[in-house]
């Protein structure tokens, strides 16, 4: 379902949910990229940014050597759009950031990530919620702290430990 049908009132509003999704960038102008969907979100059917972290930089994880580094950031959301429809929402920012899947863990324009949707969780072919990986991920966890200190787990900080991140001045946040 396109973001058309969605503003056209395709969808039936339901009770909004809290979702956290992960941003993340390393083609092109990260900074401005993540911004820009930032915005996207904000302006998605059924949904508004509550809460957004400050911007980290990291190393590529799992990415062909020389990968560019990332920047990553945590939004809050809330939405009346059930998981599949937030996800196929977040696939269409990608698309028109210029997202392309040559291979796994390729570089990326952009990638959104559904870390949590509500206390669900949902494995299927297409969405696993809780996110899989996001507890393994400095570049997550730090950021989810930032905004909600409460879903980040403390038991995986000692794992996370030889991941770099550095917290990076963002002027639209007034963050340094």
């Amino acid at each position: 379902m396109g973001q058309a049908e969605l503003r056209a009132g395709a969808l039936e509003p339901r009770s909004p949910v809290h979702a956290f999704v992960g941003l993340g960038a390393n083609l092109g102008d990260a900074v401005a990229t993540l911004n820009w969907a930032f915005a996207a979100l904000a302006d998605t059917p059924l949904t508004q940014v509550l809460a957004r972290s400050g911007l980290y930089q990291s190393e590529a994880i799992d990415c062909e050597p020389g990968a560019p580094p990332f920047v990553n950031a945590v939004a809050c959301l809330s939405t009346g759009l059930n998981a599949p429809q937030l996800l196929a929402a977040l696939q269409q920012l990608e698309q028109a950031a210029g997202r392309q899947r040559p291979y796994r863990n390729a570089p990326r324009t952009l990638d959104l990530d559904l870390l949590l949707y509500g206390e669900g969780r949902i494995e299927s072919a297409s969405l696993c919620v809780p996110h899989p990986r996001m507890g393994q991920r400095a570049f997550v966890l730090q950021p989810l702290a930032e905004i909600a200190p409460q879903w980040a787990a403390a038991a995986a900080a000692p794992a996370l430990a030889p991941q770099v991140l550095r917290r990076m001045n963002d002027p639209a946040t007034g963050l340094t």
